[in-house]
């Protein structure tokens, strides 16, 4: 604009931003602030109301979840383990291990659970819960989110008592590489859905349980 107004060329913005390129030209004036672009996503997370309110006994599988965040120090690392827990049966539907406690932790797991629409999935109101990119992933499975009250983990106690049963029954400390931490996680998944019985699940084990609901409400 201000070369037409005073030397009569005519030049789209464009053109200047190859220029500028080629020249390794910066415009240093109104230049975006890294600090003011997080607050401002920070301002679009959201928090839901406590919808499960401690309702623990189900009966209907694969319609009430509810999910959190554990960190497993091993060999002067950390990794971080979000899983899914089908509250009815007790069983674990999903789960993402990871170095980093980026967005994909969620996102990679909440990605498995694409064919339970319509449920709900309890969760604290951490970073990651309230992040604007995981609700749109569970709107968009048409899911209903559920949140604990602030600071009370006894309103996401299905979830913590796996996390403790995980951290009581496997050596993760002494894993010397995060491949080995990923399949000694993986095998007591396994172990924990198809093998371990439970006093609280008429003595079967979380897919047995399961399948027994599903008869029953056949």
């Amino acid at each position: 604009m201000k070369l037409e107004r005073e030397r009569k060329i005519i030049m789209n913005h464009k053109k200047i931003k190859r220029i500028m390129k080629k020249y390794n030209l910066i415009v240093k004036i109104r230049r975006k602030n890294p600090y003011k672009a997080i607050m401002k996503k920070t301002t679009e997370h959201r928090t839901f109301a406590n919808t499960l309110e401690r309702a623990f006994i189900q009966i209907i599988p694969f319609k009430v979840f509810c999910t959190d965040i554990t960190y497993m120090p091993f060999n002067h690392h950390f990794a971080y383990l979000s899983a899914v827990k089908d509250i009815a049966s007790g069983e674990i539907v999903a789960w993402h291990l990871s170095s980093h406690m980026t967005m994909e932790l969620v996102l990679g797991t909440i990605d498995q659970m694409k064919q339970y629409q319509n449920a709900l999935i309890h969760s604290d109101q951490g970073f990651h819960y309230t992040n604007p990119e995981y609700i749109e992933k569970v709107k968009a499975l048409e899911m209903i989110q559920s949140m604990s009250r602030k600071g009370n983990c006894i309103d996401n106690a299905p979830i913590e008592s796996f996390f403790g049963h995980l951290k009581d029954d496997i050596d993760y400390k002494h894993c010397k590489t995060f491949e080995e931490l990923k399949l000694l996680v993986e095998n007591y998944i396994n172990y924990y859905n198809y093998e371990r019985a439970q006093w609280g699940l008429n003595k079967m084990t979380p897919v047995e349980y399961r399948d027994r609901l599903l008869a029953l409400n056949a």
